[in-house]
């Protein structure tokens, strides 16, 4: 059965793009030459065995003149710096306009919909913000009013914030999907975010494993359909079934972090996880001959990128590195798998979003030959590889 794993470390970009000015970004960008550079240096044997060191000047990781996989770099061609664009764009999807932002927060009219339609009875922020300290800063008024906190990013997201303590969490997901449904059309907003978190030892903590994305529908089949209407399945770890709203996900689980999401996908490989358990509605498949899993590693750009953690942001990609080994020794002849991100996050240069950025890209099996590729203009080169690999048309 020809299977194909795609592992996006969320945010891991590889410098910046040409036009990353036009996204109020900064040429010095680069996500992981710069974490390298203020950690001392990372400590990543397996990428180094894969051809990573080769693509750049990465702090602890050496070029390698034998190589195990083949390494390259991919501009992005959509409009963009996202999640969604990332990796729709990875799933065959091109944006030739992009999400919108709202820098200044989201217009009253936008406001207040949400309020009537939710009846929350009013909203807090409605700003853009760094997530933690937004809560920090107004969760004693939201305990006091129970209004949601409502905040934003130089992204195209609309994040509602409370505590599960005093609003349940249904009642979140209810207003993330009520938000979902204004912002569509002119609005035009990737994602809505629900971002629970509690008190713990009388700090605000957001809650990882109960985060969810609310992401606009693919506006047309991806690859991941592709491969179901080619007698396959598509397995989605951690947010990728938000990502594509589950469009073309045919099985599905979420994670409360990458140690979770790498177990799963080692798991998966391993054909250790009963698929029965891990069906989503709407797709009922019985028979397949092949198999696409598909991993979202969030860790990097959720807790270190945003928080501008270059040390956690490091000791990250190092966790990913100690799986490495054990993922490709369980792979068969008829296994690829590709490893690369989705945009940057750089965490050593001055804000705390996302950044435009290139990203890096390594192909392994061990039926092809290692190799450096030449320059890729599009994520949809993974598509490209997947359907090939599939033998698919």
């Amino acid at each position: 059965m020809k299977r194909a794993i795609v592992i996006v470390i969320d945010s891991m970009g590889i410098g910046a793009m040409p036009d990353c000015r036009e996204y109020g970004d900064i040429p010095e960008c680069n996500t992981l030459c710069n974490v390298a550079k203020y950690s001392g240096g990372l400590k990543a044997p397996n990428l180094y065995k894969m051809g990573l060191g080769n693509l750049a000047d990465i702090k602890g990781i050496e070029k390698n003149p034998n190589p195990v996989a083949q390494y390259g770099i991919m501009k992005e061609k959509s409009k963009g710096k996202d999640t969604t664009t990332g990796h729709w764009e990875m799933m065959g999807l091109i944006l030739d306009k992009p999400f919108k932002v709202y820098p200044k927060g989201f217009p009253p009219e936008i406001i207040n919909k949400f309020i009537d339609e939710t009846g929350c009875g009013g909203v807090l922020a409605n700003y853009p913000a760094s997530g933690t300290k937004v809560i920090e800063d107004l969760h004693k008024e939201h305990e006091k009013t129970k209004f949601p906190i409502i905040y934003t990013s130089a992204d195209s997201v609309f994040q509602i914030a409370v505590d599960i303590d005093i609003i349940p969490v249904e009642k979140l997901y209810e207003y993330c999907l009520i938000a979902r449904n204004i912002l569509t059309d002119e609005y035009n907003v990737s994602r809505v975010i629900a971002r629970p978190y509690r008190i713990v030892d009388g700090k605000p903590s957001r809650i990882g494993a109960l985060r969810r994305d609310y992401s606009v529908e693919p506006f047309k089949d991806s690859t991941c359909d592709i491969i179901l209407k080619n007698n396959g399945i598509v397995l989605g770890i951690g947010k990728i079934e938000d990502i594509f709203v589950g469009k073309g996900i045919s099985h599905a689980v979420h994670t409360g972090g990458n140690t979770q999401g790498l177990e799963l996908t080692l798991k998966a490989i391993k054909n250790e996880l009963n698929l029965e358990e891990l069906k989503t509605s709407k797709y009922d498949i019985k028979a397949f001959d092949k198999e696409f899993i598909f991993t979202n590693l969030v860790d990097t750009d959720m807790l270190y990128g945003h928080r501008n953690d270059y040390k956690g942001y490091a000791k990250a990609i190092e966790e990913i590195d100690t799986y490495l080994p054990e993922i490709m020794n369980s792979m068969t002849e008829d296994d690829i798998l590709i490893i690369t991100a989705d945009h940057g996050c750089d965490p050593t240069v001055e804000g705390t979003d996302h950044t435009r950025e290139q990203v890096p890209l390594i192909v392994y099996s061990k039926d092809i030959k290692p190799l450096r590729l030449p320059e890729i203009d599009s994520f949809d080169y993974i598509s490209k590889r997947i359907l090939e690999w599939m033998e698919i048309k």
